[in-house]
């Protein structure tokens, strides 16, 4: 779905501003808050091929917030779809409410390399007010610094579709909905002028069941399905057929 051009929608936020607010506060306080699951950071998968670095990196999604510990969740999952072709080094640095800027200053104190980075941004940009000219800034900014630290690969999960997520109620569902497909049109624009960066949709199926207890986050059966997608793509580029994978 192509997003409305902004300028055209904020007439309509403006009119709907004191609505927003009284939801927006509504959900803050009704809503169920979710640690993050227990569960290995880093570790070392060996497999049958080559030696690789990978790095998740993100917000309470990447954390796999939603799930009762890491083994269902994004990472290790995504680690176990990848060890039966790649000998993986991994970690997971990522943390609940954080944005792309908060990933900067990460890899400020944290400057180990790797090889393949997935990341996992936007929701807390879009639910924070990030301005979208910031939001390229940014996530540019990500790019060119995981570059320069020896990436050779970097897969950008597509902004996660909030206009489907069933704690939102409407309007507040609808407006963030809006402006999430349109930081996701962006990020894709970025990926495509980036050499190493790749634009990862959410080409998989997202139950409104199979979402965690607060409405908000993934389930397991969504983290698994996230997982073979990025694991498929990523094997595909290595080099793997589908049926290898």
């Amino acid at each position: 779905m192509r997003p409305a051009t902004p300028w055209i929608d904020w007439p309509i936020r403006a009119l709907l501003l004191p609505v927003l607010a009284v939801q927006g506060l509504s959900v803050r306080r009704t809503a169920r808050t979710l640690p993050e699951p227990p569960g290995p950071r880093h570790g070392k998968a060996p497999g049958a091929g080559a030696p690789t670095r990978l790095l998740i990196l993100g917000d309470s999604s990447a954390a796999g917030v939603g799930c009762a510990d890491q083994s269902t969740a994004l990472a290790l999952q995504l680690v176990a779809a990848l060890a039966p072709n790649l000998s993986v080094d991994w970690r997971l640095v990522a943390q609940c409410g954080a944005r792309t800027r908060d990933a900067l200053s990460w890899l400020e104190q944290d400057t180990r390399s790797a090889d393949i980075v997935v990341t996992v941004f936007g929701v807390n940009d879009v639910t924070k007010a990030t301005p979208r000219a910031r939001w390229h800034r940014d996530q540019s900014a990500l790019f060119d610094r995981l570059s320069t630290m020896g990436a050779r690969h970097i897969y950008a999960t597509a902004v996660p579709p909030i206009g489907q997520m069933p704690i939102l109620p409407n309007p507040l569902r609808w407006v963030l909905g809006r402006q999430a497909l349109a930081f996701d049109a962006t990020l894709q624009a970025l990926c495509v002028a980036h050499p190493i960066a790749r634009h990862v949709p959410f080409d998989f199926p997202m139950q409104p069941d199979q979402m965690a207890e607060d409405g908000y986050h993934p389930g397991p059966v969504i983290y698994a399905a996230w997982a073979r997608h990025l694991a498929g793509i990523i094997l595909a580029d290595a080099g793997y057929s589908a049926a290898s994978a």
